[in-house]
């Protein structure tokens, strides 16, 4: 989209540094997909559970790098709104902006849950969506409290995280054995297993949505985002790897709450508490760094009018869009109060490798001179992207394209009237 000259447009505080944005990739990917995302990947992929993680870090190491290139290029909140637009097209950004925040904000919701189910199961929604509220206030007094907050979060949900890697692999219960694939794995189980394990990998994104307020963004980004996903990747394979050890691949599949399952079945009943507190902070760790990245998003989109340009104002004092904070927030809370949890899953899954899949179609189009990654970079993200989409549950397929079509229809109809 081309903009005036000397057009004036709302501006966000560069207060991030290269800790900080680590730090928020991290609380968004380490957070409660690990809790929650390896008992349906195991459910599809049986014994095939770690090549399908495997998968799913290609996939993410793919777009990551497509992201972190883009980023740099476009240092501005959106993320792939932004580069769509800016590289494909102004319907091509638009597209991924719509499937971001509605993907994203069945992610919220999802996570909202996961702290009620895991804090107050009789009262699940009432808590999700206090969480929310409560977040939202957060969010809305300034990134940086939001970063000193996550780095917190992140803190207790890698000791946790620790405690049950060490209970279970050294506990007389963990056999090697089931680490072994079997006959019960298919191409398509691996697959599918792989699209739902993308859920709890897809939060690098929040660094590149967070791009206009991040100090010297052409450097940090592109450091910030490999590292991160790197930290997550070791601790997703040392975790899945001590969960599958304790219970193997069908025993897995069928725990409502695996971590706690694996502790319990390791002979650590004594860290069974501690598993489901934190759970509970590490869904609202995703949360809150969700939270984050969709009002980004949604901020971005009002600029452009896109989304009410109302929502494009920018907090006097503390230089957040706090008009999309707010909106986010209630969105989110409505949801949090009716949602399915595994539902949601699936739903956000597919809308997020949309995203990614007009990151990678961008990052195909940059130069040399503009720092594209190999040309296989993108081509194996954009590929990636769409098997896995096409691999996850029908149900979140058929519901994912129907509103892919609707953003579709919206932005049709939008520029008919505007023509």
């Amino acid at each position: 989209m081309n903009r005036p000259a000397g057009s004036a447009q709302p501006q966000l505080r560069r207060q991030l540094g290269l800790f900080d944005a680590v730090v928020i990739g991290l609380g968004s990917m380490i957070g409660a997909g690990i809790f929650a995302a390896l008992a349906p990947a195991a459910g599809a992929a049986g014994s095939g559970l770690l090549p399908g993680l495997a998968l799913a870090a290609v996939v993410a190491y793919a777009n990551a790098t497509s992201s972190a290139r883009l980023a740099a290029r476009y240092p501005q909140s959106g993320g792939t709104y932004v580069y769509g637009r800016e590289r494909l097209g102004e319907f091509w950004g638009y597209l991924a902006g719509w499937a971001f925040v509605v993907g994203k904000t069945a992610s919220c919701a999802a996570m909202a849950l996961t702290v009620g189910g895991y804090v107050w199961p009789g009262q699940a929604h009432a808590v999700a969506v206090a969480a929310v509220v409560a977040l939202t206030a957060v969010n809305y007094v300034g990134v940086q409290k939001s970063a000193w907050l996550t780095r917190g979060i992140v803190v207790v949900v890698l000791a946790v995280l620790a405690a049950v890697v060490v209970a279970a692999l050294g506990s007389e219960g963990a056999d090697a054995a089931r680490l072994e694939i079997g006959t019960d794995a298919s191409a398509h189980g691996v697959l599918q297993a792989a699209g739902l394990l993308f859920f709890a990998f897809a939060g690098y994104a929040r660094i590149a949505t967070l791009g206009e307020e991040v100090r010297d963004p052409a450097r940090t980004i592109p450091r910030a985002v490999p590292l991160a996903l790197g930290l997550t990747l070791v601790v997703y394979a040392l975790v899945a790897v001590a969960v599958l050890a304790v219970l193997g691949p069908e025993r897995l599949a069928a725990a409502a709450a695996p971590l706690s399952e694996a502790v319990r079945a390791a002979g650590a009943d004594g860290l069974v508490p501690v598993v489901r507190a934190g759970a509970a902070v590490a869904a609202l760790g995703s949360l809150l760094a969700l939270i984050l990245g969709v009002s980004r998003t949604a901020f971005a989109m009002a600029r452009d009018r896109h989304l009410p340009h109302v929502l494009a104002a920018v907090h006097p004092r503390y230089r957040v869009p706090h008009r999309a904070e707010l909106a986010v927030g209630a969105v989110v809370a409505v949801a949090a109060a009716s949602a399915d949890l595994r539902g949601a899953i699936g739903f956000s899954s597919f809308g997020v490798l949309a995203y990614y899949a007009v990151a990678n179609a961008s990052a195909w189009t940059l130069t040399r001179a503009e720092g594209r990654p190999p040309r296989v970079v993108p081509a194996l993200g954009l590929a990636g992207c769409l098997a896995l989409a096409a691999a996850l549950p029908l149900a979140s397929v058929l519901s994912g394209a129907a509103v892919l079509a609707v953003g579709a229809a919206a932005y049709g109809l939008r520029r008919a009237a505007t023509s």
